[in-house]
């Protein structure tokens, strides 16, 4: 296993350098070589480009994508990455009921990001966009993310709004709205819950009444509003939840509005007369301080109904799974960010001499990378960064197919395609966003003492992505979505079909000729193949043991999804082993070998001690529900 290990982490670690501790290089590096090897080796995406022929496939050629990756690169180190620990320190400060300030450096990166046209990178012509496949904007979005995820959160939901009004907006709310928000001359925000919501929306109270003309008086409080007032643009648009005066009680009883900061007259033109959307306060967080999270005050705000009335929960998840998937990449994106400072740091910390005799003995002590511990810690890092990456990848790639599948009329395939992704989703947020505050943590771990100081910077990453599990839905309400409704309400199709996809890619990587010359191959395709099996059968025995007490679902949902995270992060490992495996058939040398080898030699490690995780998530799945749901109240309380 040490052997392994050394190839693994080799690709990404020079000879132990004679550099002090205090002058390591604390940057972010844009993982482009991993993200070409994932988008050309792993998937061939110049071939799926070509398919797309009415959702902007043709512009994007190889030569694109590799110009978007390296421009959103250079601004990701150069812009975002050196305001990101200002972000932290400093915050966002509240300056009056309409003004918060955001931290240095912000608006000036955000005003280079409108005029290179990013924002608009994957949105229609029409919009004002450049209509390109919407998987090329959030290989864009990984590399922002990583670098400065709060900074990242305003365009980010700006996505939301646009995909929103784009979806549920008629063609007067589209006009007046979506060109600058395309543009990124404005931004957008999503209002859901209140102070006594939470996360169950059939509690919202904020009212919508008629005021004629297709308009609606907005009144309530709205809180949790991440990015809802900021100094960056002159307007924002938010997207309200509220009830109209005849609405039904419940989920049911909810519309959708759209509410700007200032008034819009009907031709799109700005006016200087605020709209009665007002800061409460800002709240004080663990994480994420670069990123204003408002208390918003609505008092007759003036708005449009976004769709159908009632409808509106319905209508407002276009702008959740967005978000959904944009806090996968949180996810993503820590692991990442914690994997960079951890290797760097493991590279140079001389402690201590290696159990299997001094590897550096003209040196006080071993830089700490030798120690098997400490490579554990990097590999399961590893493991989730760039297993991650492909399990976002391979979505992005499906919504691409949904989209084209659309334009050519194939409503039929166009849903297949959507269903999927709603059985992917839950996963993406709930698996990879704990999996990332793990990363987080180890990162923290590899750095001992130092890692609790802030001025390393890795202890940021963890109370940032902190709150990843939390928020568009906890990690157990990605579970009971998952294994409620998108399981069991449908009879379990989904898992059925998913399943027997991922086993029939076990069987081709099993009898695929590459494996006749790497063992692992046939191994690790046996072992995927076996945790896919048990996977459909456990979803039969939680289905059966749910028929006499629905608590089962319950008490299950949690293990089921993170066990479903285990086999699709290695679904990928094995992906991107097979990949390597023929590259260095085809005679990889030198730097790149090593680069493959280490691919090779982490699938080991994945396959060893991550997808054995799935064993205990098992026995968690069928433990007796009386463990769990007969304990009263009193009982779990002390006597006094």
């Amino acid at each position: 296993m040490m052997q392994n290990s050394v190839q693994a982490i080799r690709s990404g670690v020079r000879a132990a350098s004679t550099r002090r501790v205090g002058a390591r290089n604390m940057s972010y590096v844009a993982p482009l070589r991993d993200m070409k090897f994932q988008l050309d080796e792993v998937r061939n995406t110049e071939e799926h480009y070509k398919k797309l022929a009415k959702t902007g496939g043709e512009g994007a050629s190889p030569d694109m994508v590799d110009m978007i990756l390296q421009e959103s690169a250079k601004f990701a180190e150069n812009e975002l990455y050196p305001c990101n620990e200002t972000a932290d320190s400093v915050g966002c400060k509240q300056i009056g009921p309409n003004e918060v300030k955001t931290p240095p450096g912000f608006k000036e990166a955000y005003q280079s990001f409108v005029e290179g046209g990013w924002q608009g990178l994957s949105f229609p012509e029409k919009f004002g966009g450049q209509g390109l496949p919407s998987s090329l904007a959030l290989f864009q979005s990984e590399i922002t993310s990583t670098a400065n995820w709060t900074w990242t959160m305003f365009p980010g939901l700006s996505k939301g709004a646009i995909n929103t009004l784009i979806a549920h907006g008629d063609d007067l709310v589209q006009s007046k709205y979506l060109e600058k928000l395309v543009s990124g001359e404005w931004t957008g925000t999503m209002c859901l819950t209140e102070p006594h919501c939470g996360s169950d929306l059939a509690q919202v109270a904020t009212k919508a009444v008629p005021a004629g003309n297709g308009k609606y008086k907005i009144s309530g409080t709205k809180i949790f509003i991440s990015c809802g007032e900021h100094d960056m643009v002159d307007n924002i648009v938010h997207c309200v939840l509220a009830r109209l005066p005849d609405a039904p009680p419940g989920i049911k009883g909810i519309s959708l509005f759209s509410v700007p900061k200032f008034k819009v007259n009907d031709d799109g033109t700005l006016t200087d007369e605020l709209n009665g959307a007002t800061v409460g306060r800002i709240e004080n967080k663990m994480g994420c301080h670069g990123s204003p999270t408002c208390e918003l005050i609505f008092d007759e705000a003036e708005g449009e109904l976004l769709g159908v009335e009632h409808k509106g929960m319905r209508q407002m998840f276009t702008f959740i799974n967005t978000s959904r998937v944009g806090t996968a990449i949180q996810g993503l994106a820590a692991a990442e960010g914690a994997y960079q400072l951890s290797l760097e740091y493991a590279k140079d910390r001389l402690a201590m001499r290696s159990l299997t005799g001094s590897k550096f003995p003209d040196k006080v002590a071993d830089p700490i990378i030798v120690h098997p511990g400490v490579r554990q810690m990097l590999l399961t890092q590893k493991c989730i960064a760039e297993g991650g990456r492909g399990m976002i990848y391979d979505s992005a790639l499906i919504a691409d197919e949904m989209a084209e599948a659309e334009a050519n009329g194939d409503h039929k395939k166009a849903q297949s395609y959507d269903d999927r992704l709603g059985f992917l989703t839950p996963i993406l947020k709930g698996f990879l966003t704990e999996a990332g505050l793990e990363a987080a943590n180890l990162g923290i771990q590899t750095y001992g003492g130092h890692g609790y100081i802030k001025s390393n910077r890795v202890e940021q990453i963890v109370r940032d992505v902190r709150i990843a599990s939390v928020w568009e839905g906890t990690t157990q309400i990605q579970a009971l979505d998952l294994l409620g409704r998108k399981v069991m309400l449908q009879k379990l199709k989904p898992i059925t079909q998913h399943t027997a996809g991922v086993m029939k890619f076990a069987f081709n990587a099993f009898t695929s000729p590459t494996s006749s010359k790497y063992g692992s191959i046939r191994t690790h395709a046996a072992k995927l193949g076996k945790a896919a099996a048990e996977w459909q059968y456990l979803s039969l025995r939680v289905a059966q043991r749910a028929a006499g007490n629905k608590d089962a679902i319950g008490t299950a949902s949690v293990p089921y999804l993170m066990y479903g995270g285990y086999v699709s992060l290695a679904e990928q490992w094995l992906k991107q082993e097979m990949a390597a495996a023929k590259a260095l058939e085809n005679g990889a040398e030198g730097a790149e070998a090593e680069f493959y080898k280490g691919k090779i030699a982490a699938a080991q490690f994945m396959f060893s001690n991550l997808l054995p995780r799935t064993g205990y998530l098992k026995e968690q799945m069928l433990a007796p529900i009386p463990d769990t749901m007969d304990i009263t109240p009193e009982q779990f309380a002390p006597s006094n």
